[in-house]
């Protein structure tokens, strides 16, 4: 009889023991403060803690920039922080544009937000009162689940914002970052990677620390269908302004990640709302000046191209300048529609409060710029204005190498190479230019926004439908 009790015991134990649990999370990437979608975030996260109470949310970086109604509040960006709060976030990463809000902004965000900011490879000053953790350890269900926080690195070693921003904070490399913490893995039951690094950089970490059960990605804004695997690591992403979130499911037994599991979510088509989060963003977004129109598109802006050139030409008039220079990345609409554009048009389009910066420059220095530009913005050539035409040859062998750069005025001819041209762009051009320039340039102190908007003001209508400021050629070998 005892051998059967004691049998009958044994089995239960066992069933016990190999019980699996369920760890759901839900992430977001890239939010740059579509406030509009909370209330259906909101909603979603309702649903889905009604099923799991336990249910962690996560951001995986750049909740901030893109929505004068958020960036322009003050203090700049608190109502996406108010909205986390009330969704009640876990935690989130440093996206490279949360230092938009520079040091003394990013600490009083963080003072605000009821959820730590998970970042292992950013290192402030203390006397800047950003207090970031680099890790954190939740706890479901006796599973003890790590989270490391990781931000991409630029060509000189700093998030893609401007170096202002970033004074006083010092940035250790990623992978050496995530190697450090190698002790993390093996002390937590379930492993993730909360990353704003990049698809591609993603799959490199899945390879060089196959030991993490799930990367949450952020900073590309890739579109994957629900997660990868790579090297046995699941990655997920989605595309930014939270147009879908990611729910992940793991499954653990006995201590280990036995089943992974990733599927999109829509947001902005999700068939409810929640009422007090819809009430809250109808709070902050009551602002008339953002609505006031200034001009009128007789056509829609299909690309970034045509919206760089416009923004260009719009510097370059009101800094009454030969030709001006605009990074890809400063532009942060990928298309418009044609008819009224309000001042909510242009901040949406330059959120970042740069101010323009004149140069005087050889048309030798101003190549070199173009090139500079070009290595440090992620391999990807700058705007100019419609009257300054470039022609990119790329290198057959390797089509990231730039074989040979043409710089042409508005007839056609070459610029030339010792004659002095009158430059404008924004302060963020300018500090990534580490190509020799005898001007170091003069800060116009006006904002780039404002003087698209004076721009616009004065001309009333536009369209640059076709138009276009650059050709790009694999060179012949």
């Amino acid at each position: 009889m005892r051998r059967i009790i004691f049998s009958v015991l044994l089995v239960f134990i066992q069933a016990q023991a190999a019980e699996r649990k369920e760890i759901h999370i839900l992430s977001v990437n890239d939010v740059h403060a579509k406030v509009e979608n909370f209330p259906q975030l909101a909603a979603i996260v309702d649903s889905l803690r009604a099923i799991d109470p336990q249910l962690l949310v996560m951001s995986a970086g750049d909740n901030r920039t893109g929505n004068p109604v958020n960036d322009q509040y003050e203090p700049a960006a608190y109502p996406m922080v108010a909205l986390m709060n009330i969704i009640g976030f876990d935690c989130s990463t440093f996206g490279n544009h949360e230092f938009d809000s520079r040091q003394a902004g990013l600490a009083k965000l963080i003072s605000l937000s009821n959820f730590p900011h998970v970042c292992a490879n950013v290192h402030p000053d203390p006397s800047l009162g950003i207090h970031n953790v680099p890790y954190v350890i939740f706890n479901i269900d006796g599973i003890s689940i790590g989270v490391l926080g990781v931000v991409q690195l630029g060509t000189r070693g700093l998030p893609d914002t401007h170096p202002d921003n970033v004074k006083g904070i010092r940035f250790s490399p990623v992978a050496e970052t995530i190697k450090e913490y190698e002790w993390l893995a093996k002390k937590c039951d379930v492993n993730i990677l909360l990353s704003h690094i990049g698809y591609e950089d993603d799959i490199k970490i899945s390879a060089q620390f196959p030991y993490y059960d799930l990367i949450i990605g952020g900073h590309t804004h890739t579109q994957l269908k629900g997660g990868e695997m790579h090297n046995g690591v699941l990655i997920t992403q989605n595309v930014n302004k939270l147009e879908r979130v990611t729910l992940t499911t793991l499954t653990v037994e006995d201590g280990k990640v036995v089943g992974k599991e990733a599927k999109n979510i829509e947001v902005a088509d999700y068939p409810k709302k929640n009422k007090v989060v819809e009430e809250l963003v109808r709070y902050f977004s009551e602002n008339e000046v953002f609505k006031r129109v200034i001009a009128h598109a007789d056509n829609a802006f299909v690309n970034t191209e045509e919206l760089g050139v416009f923004m260009c030409d719009a510097i370059r008039s009101e800094g009454d300048a030969d030709f001006s220079v605009w990074n890809v990345g400063g532009v942060r609409l990928d298309s418009l529609e044609g008819g009224d554009m309000t001042v909510n048009t242009v901040l949406q389009l330059d959120p970042f409060g740069n101010k323009c910066v004149e140069l005087k420059m050889t048309g030798a220095e101003l190549h070199d710029m173009m090139l500079s530009i070009y290595k440090n913005d992620d391999k990807r050539f700058p705007y100019t204005s419609s009257n300054l035409r470039s022609t990119v040859y790329l290198d057959p062998a390797d089509s990231s190498k730039i074989q040979r750069l043409e710089l042409r005025d508005a007839n056609g001819k070459l610029l030339k190479k010792s004659k002095v041209y009158k430059v404008v762009a924004n302060n963020y051009v300018t500090s990534i230019n580490d190509a020799p320039h005898k001007d170091a340039g003069v800060d116009m102190n006006r904002l780039t926004s404002d003087m698209i908007i004076s721009f616009l003001e004065k001309t009333k209508k536009i369209d640059y439908k076709g138009v276009t400021c650059q050709r790009i050629f694999k060179a012949q070998r």
